[in-house]
């Protein structure tokens, strides 16, 4: 099995004013670095007495006191993925986060699955399915029903690697917590389809055809976004038009289109925004095959990559 990083390149801070007070109070206890698994649980669940909310806490804790683990992440190292090893080294890869939440979950009577599947982290993995899975998160069962069944990435709330997978950058977002379901499957592919809760592509060859969704994204609720391939064929004559949905207010929308050794400034787009509609058109500038990344308030959201012609 491969477990690639929770997330590579700009990241997005988020919050949420209906967790604040589970968060502040999680926050004041710490690391608790001398607590074993179930005594870590129980402490940060202990204020509450509702399952979300404790389900929460969980999240909140492992997210803020567990650091992605860069050499195991690049060596697809599982051998450090169990529970009891990751309180003890205080740092994982994707399978080693999910893997806590599940268990602290279990301690607490609160019914989590841990899920593997895969994800995109850059342009260049655009049609470029993978065979072994590269990440994993966690389902959260509130009920019988599917809708009352909920998506948890810790390892994504965390922050992120760089490409090389080297270096850590901590950042918590809040939205990886009970995260949309449509935008989560748009994001990650499961690799049994049961935990497809939101729908999404019907296979992977598809999900690996989809542009490729960052974190910042989900800050802003993002919606499906157009053109719906993540691999653009255009020409110079054309614009290509671009549009998404947001649930949040955006200032600014910029295009920036290279790879990094020769990557120039943002280009700022004059764009409409109707009822969180987002829409607006670019025109290639010169031949070439490249990565075009679209940035929202100096956030990059979604990545595709472009085959321009003349």
């Amino acid at each position: 099995m491969a477990f690639f990083a929770c997330s590579l390149g700009t990241f997005a801070q988020g919050s949420s004013s209906k967790y604040h007070s589970v968060d502040d109070r999680v926050s004041k206890l710490g690391s608790l670095s001398s607590f074993n698994i179930a005594t870590i649980a129980d402490t940060i669940t202990a204020a509450f007495s509702d399952h979300e909310e404790k389900a929460r806490a969980i999240f909140y804790w492992i997210a803020n006191n567990i650091s992605i683990d860069p050499k195991a992440t690049k060596q697809n190292d599982a051998k450090n993925t169990l529970p009891e090893k990751v309180i003890e080294l205080r740092k994982a890869n994707a399978l080693g986060y999910s893997l806590l939440v599940q268990e602290m979950c279990s301690d607490v009577n609160i019914r989590c699955i841990s899920v593997d599947g895969y994800k995109k982290n850059t342009s260049e993995d655009i049609n470029q399915p993978v065979d072994e899975i590269n990440h994993s998160w966690n389902v959260i069962q509130l009920g019988q029903s599917p809708e009352t069944w909920y998506f948890v990435d810790a390892c994504s709330a965390s922050g992120w690697l760089d490409k090389k997978m080297t270096v850590f950058t901590k950042q918590f977002t809040s939205e990886y917590f009970f995260a949309d379901k449509k935008l989560f499957g748009l994001t990650f592919y499961p690799d049994n389809s049961a935990w497809q809760l939101g729908g999404g592509p019907k296979n992977i060859k598809e999900f690996y055809a989809l542009p490729v969704i960052l974190n910042s994204a989900f800050a802003l609720g993002l919606g499906k976004p157009t053109p719906p391939a993540g691999y653009i064929k255009a020409n110079l004559k054309t614009a290509v038009s671009f549009s998404f949905r947001v649930n949040a207010p955006v200032k600014s929308i910029s295009v920036i289109v290279g790879n990094e050794k020769k990557q120039p400034k943002p280009e700022e787009m004059n764009f409409d925004n109707t009822g969180g509609l987002i829409s607006f058109s670019y025109k290639f500038k010169k031949e070439d095959t490249a990565p075009v990344k679209i940035i929202a308030d100096g956030k990059v959201i979604l990545e595709y990559m472009a085959e321009v012609n003349e």
